[in-house]
């Protein structure tokens, strides 16, 4: 993809310097008020092409500075979540599985209550 990429800009290039040679002639444009600029024809044309690119590059750099200042941000949320660990658990006093707590923390399990069961008359 990358000499697909190359060749094509090649490709423009040459295009653009047979272009440049073939009308390398002088062209007088009259600005505003009294102003004349004498120029040769390439040259304003890769003036006006780049004149005319220039927003298109600024609005792009503006969109990739915001979306890394994005990517940071979220990027030191995720590490700030992750870092910030729960402490260990507290040993269980008792043989009984621990059960998790609300706050991250380990409970002992509640203790279970047997009742005798009441059966009728036989």
């Amino acid at each position: 993809m990358q000499f697909l990429r190359t060749a094509f800009w090649v490709v423009i290039a040459v295009a653009l310097a047979f272009f440049c040679m073939a009308n390398y002639v002088p062209v007088t444009v009259r600005l505003w008020g009294d102003i004349i600029l004498e120029t040769k024809l390439p040259v304003l044309l890769i003036g006006a092409f780049l004149l005319g690119a220039l927003p298109f590059w600024v609005m792009a750099r503006a969109t990739r500075w915001r979306m890394r200042r994005r990517l940071d941000s979220t990027e030191r949320a995720l590490a700030a979540a992750t870092s910030a660990a729960a402490p260990p658990p507290s040993p269980a006093f008792s043989d009984a599985p621990a059960a998790p707590g609300t706050d991250g923390t380990t409970l002992p399990a509640a203790p279970t209550i047997s009742t005798p069961s009441v059966t009728g008359p036989a």
